[in-house]
């Protein structure tokens, strides 16, 4: 049987996830190979903070964020089209909160939680008694870098993949499963009890959050995820 023939848009689509694909496992790949004398580097107190944070924001920045970006200017495309919206803001920060109730059921019945702390990255605390405006400054890039583009980048990368091969039903989203298979897959992954526990939890939440997405075509649920909950607790 012959392959049904591509649309225009879904070969420009297709092209765009290629590009996002090479850009980030560029980047990927080379913190796999420089991982640990990065992480020496970002968590020496020793060294100021400001070098720390830029490098760490960059890393976290080329995985998630650049791609899209690079996208998005090559085809003079604004974030504002992947659902950065004012409509079904509500349902869909709700919806995204009840899609990660299981992933925050297992850190807390896990014994994971020691608080609740937005924005928590190695160098957060550093950060904070940095002072005025540095504290401001590196908070504000934090919640750029690993709230905002970490959220939004699944929604963009999700919506491609669907635009590519668009979804049968409601439940079968491709950019979905894509999305939360690359989650589990770009983090360590612990064959336990608590291990598998934390790789079903963490699919259903990123799935569950693209399909809410998809259904509000709002992204802001995606944000608020990683700004108040992946990066809190």
């Amino acid at each position: 049987m012959d392959k049904p023939e591509l649309t225009a848009e879904q070969k420009k689509t297709e092209m765009d996830l290629w590009v996002i694909a090479f850009v980030t496992l560029a980047v990927f790949f080379c913190y796999a190979l420089k991982g640990n004398q990065l992480r020496t580097f970002v968590t020496n107190a020793e060294v100021s903070v400001i070098p720390r944070l830029l490098v760490s924001a960059g890393v976290q920045f080329g995985i998630a964020g650049l791609g899209i970006t690079v996208v998005c200017m090559l085809r003079k495309e604004k974030f504002t089209a992947y659902g950065l919206r004012k409509s079904n803001t509500v349902k869909a920060v709700a919806g995204t909160v009840l899609a990660f109730v299981p992933y925050i059921c297992y850190l807390i019945i896990s014994g994971q939680v020691n608080g609740y702390r937005p924005f928590s990255i190695l160098v957060t605390d550093d950060v904070i008694a940095g002072g005025i405006p540095l504290a401001i400054l590196g908070m504000a890039l934090i919640a750029l870098v690993w709230g905002f583009f970490e959220g939004f980048n699944y929604a963009v990368i999700g919506e491609k993949i669907n635009k590519r091969y668009p979804p049968q039903n409601i439940w079968l989203d491709y950019g979905a499963i894509t999305c939360a298979v690359f989650c589990v897959l770009f983090h360590a992954i612990n064959i336990s009890f608590w291990g598998m526990v934390e790789i079903i939890t963490t699919f259903l939440a990123i799935y569950g959050m693209l399909l809410v997405k998809r259904q509000t075509g709002n992204a802001w649920g995606c944000v608020f995820a990683f700004c108040f909950i992946w990066n809190a607790l």
